[in-house]
């Protein structure tokens, strides 16, 4: 029985320290940052992030590309709600960037989250925005909230 509390109460403690990571204190310097990137704007996203050697300010930053969502001229919701979800239960996301379709249905369910999002028919120009609000936040608080802030 004493076992078994001691396993439910770290299994506790790890969840909730997981939750709070994304709106916690502060980002170490030096600490990976992640950009969740749907896949049409994924080349132009990895490109610039490339170009600025993969970081922004003392942070690294790692795009992750999303899957597609085009199902043969529809959107495939499943997906696009697979997506979203997968960059809200990573703790390190601080952005989502998508293609401006309206309506957005990925975009409720990723800024329930914390996690700003940033809308450009062009990838590159939209990890450049993200890279710039990740770069200007000023570490006191919340990295999320600082780039949601930040990208208004």
């Amino acid at each position: 029985m004493k076992i078994r509390v001691a396993v439910l109460t770290a299994v506790a403690c790890i969840l909730l320290g997981a939750v709070g990571c994304g709106e916690g204190e502060g980002v170490s310097a030096g600490a990976t940052v992640a950009a969740y990137v749907e896949a049409p704007l994924c080349p132009g996203a990895k490109r610039e992030l490339a170009s600025e050697g993969g970081q922004a300010g003392d942070l690294r930053v790692r795009a992750v590309c999303l899957a597609g969502v085009d199902g043969g001229g529809h959107a495939d919701l499943a997906q696009v709600g697979a997506n979203a979800r997968r960059a809200t239960e990573d703790s390190a996301s601080v952005g989502y960037i998508e293609p401006p379709i309206t309506p957005s249905f990925s975009r409720p369910i990723v800024e329930a989250a914390g996690v700003a999002v940033v809308r450009s028919d062009s990838g590159q120009t939209a990890m450049k925005r993200l890279l710039g609000a990740i770069q200007g936040a000023d570490g006191s608080g919340s990295l999320r909230a600082s780039v949601r802030d930040a990208l208004g």
